[in-house]
């Protein structure tokens, strides 16, 4: 499983034109479900992301946690995250969950999440979405589980 985190200032979602969700001052994830992950390895990297340290502290260090600040956390699923871009100029796919096991270990891993950090908004599974974000510091980090 992977997650691209990014800390942000406000970031919003919009599916068919319309908003669908935002959040204020706190995590984008991008979350990336692969063959071999389960519910298991997305609660250990969730809990992670949670948990890692990327907001500053009182002396300006990144040495506080989303769950430390209360900052509000977007889950965003992407497939594309689970890509084989060794070879050749296509990416190859064959390493992502199939949909319909992706979606139902998603909506698992999201009510997961809803419970341990209730500031979460989630994207729709599968839909084509536009991820309006500004990017704090940058700071983005990929984590793999």
């Amino acid at each position: 499983m992977i997650a691209l985190i990014q800390r942000v200032n406000h970031a919003s979602l919009r599916i068919d034109g319309a908003e669908h969700c935002a959040i204020g001052r706190g995590l984008v994830v991008f979350l990336g479900i692969e063959k071999t992950d389960s519910f298991a390895t997305g609660e250990k990297l969730l809990s992670k992301v949670l948990n890692y340290r990327v907001f500053a502290d009182a002396e300006g260090r990144m040495n506080c946690s989303a769950t430390d600040v209360a900052a509000e956390v977007m889950l965003v699923s992407q497939f594309t995250l689970a890509a084989s871009t060794d070879k050749g100029l296509r990416p190859g796919f064959s390493s992502a969950m199939p949909p319909a096991e992706a979606e139902a270990l998603y909506d698992d891993l999201v009510e997961w999440l809803r419970l341990q950090h209730t500031d979460t908004v989630t994207g729709v599974f599968g839909a084509d979405m536009k991820v309006l974000l500004e990017n704090d510091g940058p700071v983005t980090f990929l984590l793999r589980q």
